[in-house]
């Protein structure tokens, strides 16, 4: 079952064209993963599918429903790539307060996703006093807290170190063996491949979309670094050609 769907979907500001008339299926219980240059219009893209950006033309279904729809808000779980957080609020406050708006955690489940982003220590400390690695994790603590169906996380692990980002990810696939969908963005190439499937995107065009191995056949390479870089060129058609 595709839990979002986007058909034509473009979003104009101005002159400037952020998505242009894209149409991508993403299904139940699998990560996808979202790759481009800055400025490619992934973004925009999320902000759209989570209902903060209205498309200019086009439309897009979340879990069933409009993106527009809020009835679905408790079942989303959102990580924005600049941080969303109270800075007087503490980490702790902040992880109950986004909980408490989906619905509600209990204590167990908030000491629980604390530990898992390794701020269990830092609980009660005003979110202003962290770092940006930190942030990023009490970011995604509140985006998890409520156990939604759906996760989309704009470049999640910027700023973390490696091992912590290998603990995401594993904790990433264990939520998609429970069903739990994954959109999520990156620039990282290892993360890249820890993905079900893939999507490049240039200049708000959808260039490609397919598993790891289809992304590189689409673009002649024999690795995804070489790949990104060839479509990131605009050496590579969207239909997988040599422009």
């Amino acid at each position: 079952m595709a839990v979002i769907v986007a058909d034509k979907l473009s979003k104009h500001f101005g002159s400037l064209v952020a998505v242009n008339d894209l149409t991508l299926d993403i299904n139940e219980g699998e990560i996808f993963g979202l790759l481009g240059p800055n400025g490619s219009g992934k973004t925009t893209l999320m902000r759209m599918l989570v209902g903060l950006v209205k498309p200019s033309s086009g439309s897009a279904t979340v879990l069933g429903g409009p993106s527009s729809d809020k009835n679905h808000l408790a079942q989303l779980g959102y990580m924005t790539q600049a941080g969303a957080l109270y800075g007087d609020l503490t980490v702790r406050e902040n992880v109950e307060f986004f909980a408490a708006m989906c619905g509600g955690a209990s204590k167990k489940r908030v000491d629980d996703v604390l530990a898992l982003v390794e701020l269990a220590d830092r609980a009660k400390s005003p979110v202003n006093t962290l770092s940006g690695g930190l942030r990023q994790r009490a970011s995604l603590a509140c985006a998890i807290v409520h156990q939604p169906r759906l996760l989309i996380l704009d470049e999640p692990t910027v700023g973390i170190d490696p091992t912590l980002r290998a603990t995401f990810w594993s904790y990433f696939h264990s939520l998609v063996a429970q069903g739990v969908t994954i959109l999520v963005s990156s620039h990282a190439m290892d993360e890249a491949a820890r993905c079900d499937r893939l999507s490049f995107m240039r200049t708000g065009v959808l260039l490609a979309v397919g598993t790891p191995s289809e992304i590189m056949a689409g673009a002649h390479s024999d690795s995804l670094e070489q790949a990104f870089l060839t479509y990131a060129s605009g050496a590579t058609t969207p239909n997988g050609g040599q422009a």
